[in-house]
């Protein structure tokens, strides 16, 4: 006849101490403030703020240029008078107005 031991409390404890740790350490890598899920995040978001960098970079552009046809050195007498027209509400004499 064989007897069987059973392992004692000390290797028990140590055991379920390691599985705890290994659980602890992988949900912090996954879920933590520098685990997988926050680093995608943060990955998204510096994509959506890029895109937005970029277009207030064209808006930028356009209006600069908006402002250069206007300036002293440079005037479209074009955007002149689609400003004035568009500010003032001013129609010439030849043009027909349809609301």
């Amino acid at each position: 006849m064989t007897r069987r031991s059973r392992p004692s409390l000390g290797t028990l404890l140590y055991f379920v101490t390691l599985l705890m740790l290994g659980v602890y350490f992988t949900f912090a890598a996954v879920q933590g403030d520098y685990g997988v899920f926050k680093r995608a995040e943060v990955e998204a978001e510096g994509r959506a703020l890029q895109a937005e960098l970029d277009r207030l970079e064209i808006e930028v552009a356009r209006m600069e240029n908006l402002t250069r046809r206007l300036s002293d050195q440079y005037l479209d007498l074009d955007l002149l008078d689609e400003q004035a027209r568009d500010v003032l509400g001013m129609i010439r004499a030849d043009e027909i107005v349809i609301r």
